[in-house]
């Protein structure tokens, strides 16, 4: 089992490599693919292509933002036809996120049956209740939302939340402001989030990346957090 989970990853990991140069012109330096029972993270280091540098260099962030959206959300069919290829398991869920900061991007597949005979990600870690607690007081979203957390690996944690959507937000959905809404929440969620010394105090490990993403025609949310 653990040979064919390694297949799997680095045939992914190759895969994401080559679709990011062809889309981008730029590969990242590094892909790393992360498999969970009914989930699987795909982690790109140092990327950053020399146009979006330029733009970044011109305070021109949210044009980075918006191109690398819409060249992603082209992506995603590619990329969960590849894995259902490799697992036999489609996932049903696509979520991405990047720092341009740190050059880093995150790719997320969910899927509704499990890739690998691979125990449970959701069986507990040190923690788990109190970090769900903790992200649902510093979250600010819809007080009735339902929060689970797992932890795919030794490095990688996931939080999903469903029912995260306030009156306010989808009114702006319905308006056509999705996309502002998206950039606005991802960035408030990871500020708020990393601000937070009760998180790494909780887990006992420092937060070396953080993402999140939006899928709110499912009216769901997910953070993934690399620790250290």
């Amino acid at each position: 089992m653990k040979e064919a989970m390694n297949h799997y990853q680095q045939l992914i990991s190759s895969f994401t490599g080559k679709l990011l140069r062809d889309y981008f012109g730029k590969g990242p330096e590094s892909v790393f693919v992360s498999i969970g029972s009914s989930c699987i993270a795909i982690y790109a280091r140092k990327f950053l292509t020399p146009s979006e540098r330029v733009l970044l260099e011109q305070k021109q962030g949210a044009i980075v933002d918006q191109v690398r959206g819409l060249l992603l959300e082209r992506m995603a069919p590619e990329i969960a036809n590849y894995i259902a290829t490799v697992t036999g398991v489609r996932p049903e869920e696509i979520y991405c996120d990047w720092n341009v900061d740190s050059r880093t991007l995150m790719i997320l597949g969910l899927t509704g049956e499990s890739m690998l005979e691979v125990e449970s990600d959701a069986a507990g870690y040190a923690g788990k209740q109190e970090l769900e607690r903790e992200i649902s007081r510093i979250s600010e979203e819809a007080a009735s939302s339902q929060i689970a957390s797992y932890e795919i690996n030794a490095r990688t944690l996931l939080v999903v939340r469903t029912g995260v959507l306030v009156r306010i937000e989808q009114e702006l959905i319905r308006l056509g402001q999705s996309e502002l809404l998206r950039r606005a929440k991802r960035d408030l969620a990871k500020r708020e989030l990393l601000r937070s010394s009760a998180v790494e105090g909780i887990l006992g490990r420092r937060i070396v990346d953080a993402f999140a993403d939006w899928d709110f025609s499912r009216d769901r949310s997910v953070m993934l957090l690399l620790l250290a």
